[in-house]
C-alpha cells in the first residue's frame, strides 16, 4: 500500500496466508501454468516464469506442485483455457483500484467482482478510467538489516530508477519495467536476499485515509483477493504507519 512501509504490508500478508495456504497455492499454480504456456518451461529464458517460481518459493509451495504446474503449462492440451483480464474499479472514499485476474470464465468473474465491490462500498469502472493513474514498475523489497551501501551500489550500477530507505530500515528499489531483470540479477548474483521482487503498479497520486477509511479499503481488497480468479489488487490509497499500527496490521 502506498503511504507506508511496504515491508510491513508484506509481513501482514504473509502472516495472513497460513489460513489461506490452499487458495494461495491454487493462484500460484494458475500463474505458473500461464507463464510456462506463454514463454516455455525454462525459467532461465522466461522472466515471468522465474518470478512466478520465486513467489512459489516465498510461499513454501511444494516442489511437486511447481513441477506439475510447469509440465501442465508446457504440455498445453485440452485443459482449462485461462485468460488474463484486468478490471478497473473504484473503492470507498474515491480510491482507484486495478484488479488483475486469471480466469477460465469471464462470465463468472465479472458478476463476482461486481458483488464484492458493491458490498464493500465500491463499483466497477470503465476501461481506462483509473489505469492512467498508475505506472508499471519493477520493485525489489529488502528487510531491515540488509547493507544499505551494497544495495545502493549494486542497484544504481544495474540501472535502478530510485532507492528508498524507509524509517523502519527496509529498502525499496524501483526500476523501469525494462530494467527490472538486470537489477534483480545483479542483486541475486551478489547473493543478497530480497523479500520480494516483482513487476507492480504504483499510483502517481494517493488518497489519504483515516482509520475508518483504511479499514474499509483493507476489508475490500482482502475480499477481492479472496476470490479464486483474482491474482492481484492495486490501489492508490495511502495509510499512515500510525493508523496501520493502531489497527494491528
Amino acid at each position: 500500500m502506498a503511504g507506508h512501509s511496504k515491508w510491513k504490508t508484506i509481513k501482514h500478508k504473509k502472516a495472513a496466508t497460513d489460513a489461506k495456504r490452499g487458495k494461495i497455492f491454487s493462484k500460484l499454480v494458475r500463474e505458473i501454468v500461464m507463464a510456462a504456456r506463454m514463454g516455455g518451461g525454462d525459467p532461465a529464458m522466461n522472466t515471468r516464469l522465474r518470478l512466478a517460481l520465486q513467489k512459489g518459493k516465498d510461499a513454501n509451495m511444494p516442489q511437486d506442485n511447481i513441477k506439475r504446474a510447469i509440465e501442465k503449462g508446457v504440455g498445453g492440451g485440452d485443459g482449462e483455457q485461462m485468460v488474463e483480464v484486468t478490471y478497473e474499479a473504484y473503492g470507498p472514499n474515491g480510491v482507484a483500484l486495478i484488479i488483475d485476474t486469471l480466469t477460465d470464465n469471464k462470465n463468472r468473474t465479472v458478476p463476482n467482482l461486481r458483488c464484492i465491490l458493491s458490498k464493500g462500498g465500491g463499483s466497477m469502472a470503465n476501461n481506462g478510467a483509473v489505469s492512467y493513474m498508475f505506472d508499471t514498475k519493477g520493485l525489489l523489497l529488502f528487510e531491515p538489516g540488509v547493507s544499505e551501501d551494497q544495495i545502493m551500489e549494486l542497484a544504481t550500477e544495474a540501472g535502478a530508477e530510485d532507492i528508498d530507505i524507509q524509517e523502519d530500515g527496509s529498502i525499496e528499489v524501483l526500476t523501469e519495467q525494462g530494467d527490472f531483470e538486470a537489477v534483480r540479477l545483479a542483486i541475486e548474483t551478489a547473493e543478497i536476499p530480497f523479500l520480494e521482487a516483482s513487476i507492480t503498479k504504483l499510483p502517481q497520486t494517493t488518497v489519504d485515509l483515516d482509520a475508518d477509511g483504511a479499514q474499509q479499503i483493507i476489508n475490500l481488497i482482502d475480499s477481492l483477493e479472496d476470490d479464486d480468479d483474482v491474482q492481484t489488487v492495486y490501489g492508490n490509497h495511502s495509510i499512515s504507519d500510525e493508523i496501520m499500527e493502531a489497527m494491528g496490521e
